[in-house]
This record gives C-alpha cells, sequence and structure tokens, in this order.
C-alpha cells in the first residue's frame, strides 16, 4: 500500500513548539486504535484540513522523497513523526521495509513517533524493537492504565497512556509504574521541542491528558478500560 507522507519544517503548534513534525496519510492507521473515527484530536480542527490535505494525496509525497527531506534536516535535530497518521503498514502490521528506510534517514537525529499498531502481533514488535535499538524512537501508545502496563510488559519500547480530562500530576498504573503527565499539556512554557523527553528511552510512562473537540469520546475510550 502507497501513503502520502508530508513534512512541516517549522511547526506553528504550540505544543510541539517550532520543530519539523511530519503528517502521514490516514492509510497508515491502524484498525486497533480506538480513538479512529471516535475522539481522535487529529480528525478535527486546522489539522484535520491538512490531515485530508495529504490523505488524499494532493499534499506531500512518496515515501523515498519524505526520507531525502529528513536526511535534509540538521544533525541532531528533534523532529515528530506523524503528528497524524501512524507508522507505514497495512492497518494491521507495519511495513518493516518502509519504517527501516524511515529509520536510516533519521540516523544523526532525534526523530520520535507513537503508533497503535498491535504489538502482540511478532512482526510489528520486531519493527518497533528494532526501530528503536537504531535510533528511531517509536513510543507504544496505550488507552489506558491497564494497557499501559501489558504493553511495559512487553519491555521493546518506551509507553505513552492517555489520560483523563484536567489530570495534573503524575500517578501510577495498577502494577505501581510511574506515570508522569506530559509537561507541554500543562505548562505554557513547555513544548516539545524544549522538553524532548518523548524521544528518549525511558522507564516512565508519560501521559498525555484527552484534548481536542472530540475529548468526550476519547477519555470514553479510556474509562472502557478501566472496567
Amino acid at each position: 500500500m502507497e501513503h502520502k507522507y508530508h513534512l512541516t519544517r517549522v511547526s506553528g503548534n504550540a505544543k510541539t513548539g517550532p520543530i519539523p513534525v511530519s503528517t502521514t496519510s490516514k492509510s497508515t492507521c491502524p484498525e486497533a486504535c480506538p480513538l479512529k473515527g471516535n475522539g481522535c484530536y487529529a480528525e478535527s480542527g486546522p489539522i484535520a484540513l491538512h490531515w485530508n490535505a495529504v490523505s488524499e494525496k494532493g499534499r506531500g509525497y512518496d515515501l523515498d522523497k519524505f526520507c531525502s527531506e529528513i536526511e535534509r534536516l540538521p544533525r541532531k535535530q528533534l523532529w515528530r513523526y506523524a503528528q497524524a497518521g501512524d507508522l507505514p503498514g497495512d492497518a494491521r502490521e507495519i511495513n518493516t521495509g518502509d519504517l527501516e528506510k524511515i529509520v536510516r534517514a533519521n540516523q544523526g537525529r532525534n526523530g520520535f513517533a507513537y503508533t497503535h499498531y498491535p504489538v502482540d502481533e511478532p512482526g510489528n514488535a520486531r519493527a518497533i524493537a528494532k526501530a528503536n535499538r537504531d535510533g528511531f524512537t517509536v513510543n507504544l501508545s496505550a488507552n489506558s492504565l491497564e494497557h499501559a502496563d501489558e504493553l511495559s510488559r512487553y519491555k521493546i519500547a518506551p509507553v505513552v497512556c492517555l489520560l483523563p480530562e484536567g489530570t495534573t500530576k503524575s500517578l501510577k498504573t495498577p502494577q505501581g509504574r510511574h506515570v508522569s503527565v506530559c509537561p507541554a499539556s500543562i505548562r505554557d512554557d513547555v513544548s516539545c521541542a524544549t522538553c524532548g523527553i518523548c524521544a528518549t528511552q525511558r522507564r516512565a510512562i508519560i501521559g498525555f491528558p484527552v484534548h481536542g473537540s472530540s475529548k468526550a469520546k476519547a477519555q470514553k475510550v479510556f474509562m472502557l478500560k478501566q472496567v
């Protein structure tokens, strides 16, 4: 499956700060993501207009061109892969070859990503683990504190987690793992550009309080996992 990619060299998003961010077509979004059509922040607002343009192939470029754009970024540049979208794949399995191209293009740079691709699929787990070993940080996205415990047990990648609206203080998962609230979500003077923790290999889970116009739907996804 051919996807489209777009790189914004200087983001205008206050939460990311002025770093490069990419957008990947909707065809990359895994079927396993419960936020798909159900509270995903990227499906509304200004980012949705851009994502639609990329997804409909009127904006952006193919993977090889995208990788060449990444290779032009300065050494050690912090950048976010897929502010909307996910890793290249067929919505069930990650395309290992395509992900490896992105990882190679990132060499010497500091890219980070998040994924909802299921890691109980061995091929996905191997691809994600290798990307992290090779310097491209892929965070596993959990839908609840329980799910964060489940993903952490794989020990292949750092983990991030959905949190209820308004969460401002650190908390623990049911199995006692530490969850730190993303500082950019609770402080106006912090952004990805000044923080960068999601681009690191770490034990702490980073939590993101639900946000966006569909946050009520996203919060229901979190609460379902509490049952």
